[in-house]
């Protein structure tokens, strides 16, 4: 916009420029010549007075001496009464010139090298007509010109580029107000819930930034209240957990009974854990720094164990692979045990009794790869149950557990993909990029990674069978 405007003022200042200056300088040259043919004219004007009294030569040359020596003044009389034709002073006219003016009886002006001439007919005391010649030199018909044109070049740029400047300060004062609208919104959009925009400008863009602010308070408070919300909700669950303790408690000795427990116990956590993030306005996790994460190998086997009681009461087959040893992964260990919970869950929730199912582990240079793969009748459409919220439409299916596995995995650059396992059903594959960057997809070094990529996923083709 603000150049725009500048290239308009621009143009319009050059035709007004040329459309006045022009004209001007055109008159201008115009009055110069005027003014040389003036000075002449005055000059055969002098002369005439003693063309009419005389015309004795030696008088006559004294008279042209005296008015204008320097002019190029010539005298042509013509012959009558005994006497010759006279010429005082140096010829520059053709004949045919002369005796034109002296047939007409007016003055006229012709070109001649160097100039014009200015011829004047006076009239002698014997009735006959004498011309004068008045040489006008061509510097004397331009004198003046080019300092005038140089002004007039010189107020046109002027004008140019004032107009220029005017509208670079105008354009500014429009352009600034709508980048800053546009910063304000980049940061809204990255989650700076503090943006806001000066209510500065034009009034179009200072109703739009009152519009924005006011949009980005109402952000703030609605965030506010899920969180209220969200916190709400979990406070609720504290009375069934409470009753889910005391139950436990009076379970009495055994693996089963120890298992409840502790699972009442971790979900006592993770409900004190969202009503505390909530309350916070904080994230439930951050960006792991150097030497952060988790032992994803530790991790699977305790779930696994977790899981595998009650995979035993369903007659499950169950595989555990590649956590033989420590798999760091830049992700925390709530996050990664709530993704594995969720995918464990999802396979007891939408299996029948006695599917086997399997976990494998396995990591590269850059990458670590979490398979969870089952042997069930699979998921129809992955694309929707990879949708935050629509689950795969059965009873007590919200979909938000794919979506948890997806976040934790594009939180370090990977991703996680849904297809058909070895075993015949659902493989979700958990694809954990190690050094937190998007795999490169062109060039040199994204042709390496895809090798790795399709080496590891071959790799874990080839160990995912049942034992």
């Amino acid at each position: 916009m603000r150049w725009a405007l500048v290239r308009v003022c621009l143009a319009i200042a050059a035709m007004v420029v040329v459309a006045f200056a022009v004209p001007l300088g055109l008159v201008i040259k115009e009055m110069a010549r005027d003014r040389a043919f003036s000075n002449a004219e005055r000059e055969a004007a002098a002369v005439a007075p003693a063309l009419s009294i005389t015309t004795d030569r030696d008088q006559l040359e004294k008279v042209v001496a005296s008015a204008g020596a320097d002019s190029g003044m010539a005298v042509h009389i013509p012959a009558g009464e005994g006497k010759a034709a006279l010429d005082i002073g140096l010829r520059r006219a053709a004949g045919k010139d002369i005796a034109t003016v002296r047939k007409l009886g007016r003055a006229s002006t012709t070109e001649v090298p160097g100039g014009s001439v200015l011829l004047q007919p006076v009239a002698l005391s014997s009735g006959e007509i004498s011309v004068v010649e008045v040489y006008v030199p061509e510097s004397e018909v331009s004198n003046g010109v080019g300092t005038a044109w140089a002004v007039l070049a010189g107020v046109g740029l002027a004008l140019i580029v004032g107009s220029v400047a005017v509208a670079d300060r105008l354009g500014v004062r429009m352009v600034q107000p709508a980048q800053r609208l546009v910063e304000g919104a980049h940061e809204l959009g990255e989650g700076k819930l503090g943006a806001r925009v000066p209510e500065e400008g034009p009034t179009e863009l200072r109703l739009a930034a009152v519009a924005f602010n006011s949009m980005a308070d109402q952000v703030v408070q609605l965030l506010a209240n899920e969180r209220e919300l969200a916190a709400d909700l979990s406070h609720r669950l504290r009375t069934p957990l409470t009753v889910l303790r005391l139950n436990a408690a009076s379970l009495g000795d055994g693996p089963a009974a120890e298992q409840t427990r502790t699972a009442v116990a971790q979900l006592e956590r993770e409900v004190d854990t969202i009503i505390r993030t909530a309350r916070e306005a904080k994230p439930q996790t951050v960006a792991a720094g150097p030497g952060a994460g988790c032992d994803a190998a530790e991790v699977v086997r305790e779930r696994m164990r977790f899981w595998s009681a009650l995979a035993e009461d369903e007659g499950r087959k169950v595989r555990v692979a590649g956590v033989e040893r420590p798999v760091r992964i830049p992700v925390a260990r709530a996050d990664l045990v709530a993704a594995l919970d969720a995918l464990l869950g999802n396979v007891f929730r939408h299996t029948a009794e006695g599917t086997a199912f399997a976990v494998d582990v396995h990591n590269s240079e850059d990458a670590v790869i979490v398979l969870v793969s089952d042997a069930g009748s699979g998921i129809r459409d992955p694309e929707a149950a990879m949708a935050r919220g629509r689950g795969s439409g059965s009873a007590g299916s919200t979909g938000l557990g794919l979506d948890i596995v997806r976040r934790l995995a594009e939180s370090t650059g990977g991703d996680v993909r849904i297809g058909s396992s070895m075993l015949g059903g659902t493989e979700v594959r958990i694809w954990i990029q190690l050094d937190g960057r998007e795999p490169e997809r062109n060039g040199h070094r994204g042709a390496v990674r895809r090798r790795r990529r399709g080496k590891l996923v071959s790799t874990f083709n080839r160990s995912r069978s049942l034992p």
